[in-house]
């Protein structure tokens, strides 16, 4: 195999994963950060922060983060001339609800605080322990792309055996719970920065998301007549992942992401509304191949052909009897995963309903 493809098959697998890539490019850009903190935190303080007001620290705690922590982000930043807060951010993808974050985000807080103490000491020893001394704020967030619910308490109280006859002795906090789908499109669209539109395309997990999103023309030609080119490349780079992730060809998607890059996002979007997409391919493909079954083995019937008719069904049923449990068992593992045990038993019985699930999950 020639090392160019080699090295474009790498490429693409390495991007398999678009939410983890996404979302280290959203919380490591710091003009992207300065708007979630501005438009999306609801903290008077943070209303003015600007992306020169934020430092990017997350190298200087690598140790406290496991590998499967690896896009967890530590942002230092200035809110006054003397004053620092810590932003810590808990990216969230997976469909499973990680039920144990408020005490990995404890455990987080912590290390910063030490390392700050350490980090005054050796400007000043002894400061720590002195009637003045103030740690600084921590503002702990997770942000959950996953399409299920999140359930995990985020007062970390509520893992704490027995909290209500030790509450004065139980260390609690709350963690910022930032979901994705809480917002509607119309909440997104209002905020007219380029993090809702990068938050809107992180929604799109599914080709029926991507055609009923109907964004306004003004609010897409806003963004790219005054986006910067950092943020555009930023945006572009999301889109192809999204785009990979719906399996859509190679071509295609250098087309449309070069339409980002040339400031015509809102013609990317409304050519994409009625594009074929791979997965409908698929699906009609799967269709038209089980109808021609079914007239050939009508046919077969008529013109007496028992002995190719009985090796074709066998065959038939052998290879959709094996694609059919394997997508089935796909489906049955992404719903008990995501708590949707309801949707779960009705899909068992309701055909349609199975089918839309199919589809809704790219399966």
């Amino acid at each position: 195999m020639p090392k160019e493809k080699k090295a474009s098959q790498k490429k693409h697998i390495s991007n398999s994963k678009y939410h983890d890539s996404s979302s280290k490019l959203i919380f490591g850009n710091a003009e992207l950060c300065s708007q979630f903190l501005r438009n999306y935190m609801d903290i008077p303080l943070l209303k003015n922060i600007r992306a020169e007001d934020i430092e990017d620290v997350t190298e200087r705690y690598i140790p406290m983060f496991t590998e499967e922590r690896n896009s967890d982000t530590v942002k230092r930043i200035r809110i006054s001339e003397k004053d620092t807060l810590f932003f810590v951010t808990l990216i969230e993808h997976k469909t499973k609800v990680d039920y144990n974050v408020s005490m990995q985000l404890l455990r987080y807080m912590v290390y910063i605080w030490e390392d700050y103490e350490k980090e005054i000491e050796r400007k000043k020893k002894g400061i720590s322990r002195t009637k003045d001394f103030r740690y600084p704020p921590i503002l702990p967030i997770v942000y959950y792309e996953g399409s299920g619910k999140w359930t995990a308490p985020c007062n970390i109280k509520d893992r704490i055996y027995f909290d209500e006859a030790f509450e004065p002795f139980t260390p609690k906090f709350f963690y910022k719970l930032v979901q994705l789908n809480d917002y509607s499109v119309g909440e997104l669209v209002e905020k007219k920065d380029e993090l809702s539109l990068l938050m809107l395309i992180n929604r799109l997990q599914s080709i029926a998301a991507f055609r009923e999103l109907h964004l306004p023309k003004d609010y897409l030609n806003d963004l790219s007549e005054h986006s910067t080119d950092e943020l555009l490349a930023i945006i572009a780079r999301v889109t192809e992942s999204m785009l990979r992730h719906l399996h859509l060809p190679e071509e295609e998607i250098v087309e449309f992401t070069d339409q980002v890059k040339e400031r015509d996002m809102a013609v990317l979007f409304e050519y994409f509304e009625d594009v074929d997409l791979p997965a409908e391919r698929k699906r009609a493909r799967e269709e038209g191949h089980a109808e021609g079954h079914a007239e050939g083995l009508a046919e077969g019937r008529a013109e007496g052909l028992a002995e190719g008719l009985a090796e074709g069904l066998a065959e038939g049923r052998v290879e959709g009897l094996a694609e059919g449990e394997s997508r089935f068992a796909k489906l049955t593992q992404l719903l008990l995963e995501s708590g949707r045990t309801e949707d779960l038993t009705k899909a068992v019985t309701d055909l349609e309903y199975r089918k839309n699930l199919y589809l809704q999950n790219n399966l």
